[in-house]
């Protein structure tokens, strides 16, 4: 994949959002971007604004101020294999350029931290990780719907599955349950330490460690579809086709898009 001119930057009404794959706040600013099934877009007083070109992101990470990895499937027109595989983008999601693996991989869910990328491929069911973004290492092969990866350490790792939480201390090679947390759809791990993650229901819950006490909070009003925790009070969250924000750790949240 080449640069593109974006879709629908710049203005117009807000395009629909449908089919939301992950969240992520860009630090060069605290604006919020979604990566949906129609495109990357930029949430911003009560708005949401397509900013890329119309494809399928099915994964989104933020790696850093106007850096961004993605995975996912090509838009309409666009050619190329039907699987995108790690893709780049250094302006803020406005043109993208493929690093890798384009046509074997398809990653649902996405990580970047300690300077290395991780990423559960789709395609193979197995969690892939990257110091250059070009060649890639492989790692456990277990049944994760999503996972999140320590702030501190690069070989600690946590997965969602049916069976409940897992935790990883070999850099994700072996994972074992966790009693201590409820079943979990999505998981993350914010810079400060602090853990989110949401049930098939909708329960959002937050621990400080993987093996602590994992608090209730509200429960989301629809079937989760992505979530992110920035911090300790900031946890971003997608149900209905639109993205949640709650200040104040979980308790409420609150519709990023006016109604």
């Amino acid at each position: 994949m080449n640069s593109e001119t974006p879709a629908d930057a710049g203005g117009g009404a807000a395009p629909e959002m449908e089919h939301i794959h992950g969240i992520g706040v860009d630090p060069a600013d605290g604006a919020v971007y979604a990566g949906t099934h129609y495109g990357l877009f930029r949430i911003a007083d009560g708005r949401a604004t397509r900013v890329s070109q119309v494809q399928d992101y099915m994964g989104f990470t933020v790696a850093g101020p106007g850096d961004f990895l993605a995975s996912g499937h090509p838009g309409e027109g666009q050619g190329g294999p039907g699987s995108v595989g790690l893709i780049e983008s250094t302006d803020g999601g406005e043109t993208w350029e493929t690093l890798s693996l384009s046509g074997e991989a398809d990653f649902h869910a996405l990580e970047y931290r300690h300077d290395r990328v991780y990423g559960l491929n789709s395609m193979t069911g197995q969690l892939l990780t990257s110091t250059d973004k070009q060649t890639w290492e492989p790692l456990g092969q277990e049944e994760i719907a999503d996972f999140a990866v320590s702030p501190e350490d690069p070989d600690v790792l946590v997965a969602t599955t049916e069976q409940g939480l897992t935790r990883s201390a070999d850099g994700g090679a072996t994972f074992e349950l966790v009693a201590s947390a409820p079943v979990m759809v999505f998981v993350s791990w914010a810079d400060d330490g602090t853990l989110a993650g949401v049930t098939p229901d909708g329960v959002v819950y937050t621990a400080e460690d993987p093996d602590g006490e994992w608090a209730e909070r509200a429960r989301l009003d629809g079937q989760p579809e992505a979530l992110t925790i920035d911090s300790a009070t900031e946890i971003y969250a997608a149900a209905n086709a639109t993205v949640l924000a709650s200040t104040d750790g979980g308790a409420t949240f609150t519709p990023m898009l006016d109604q």
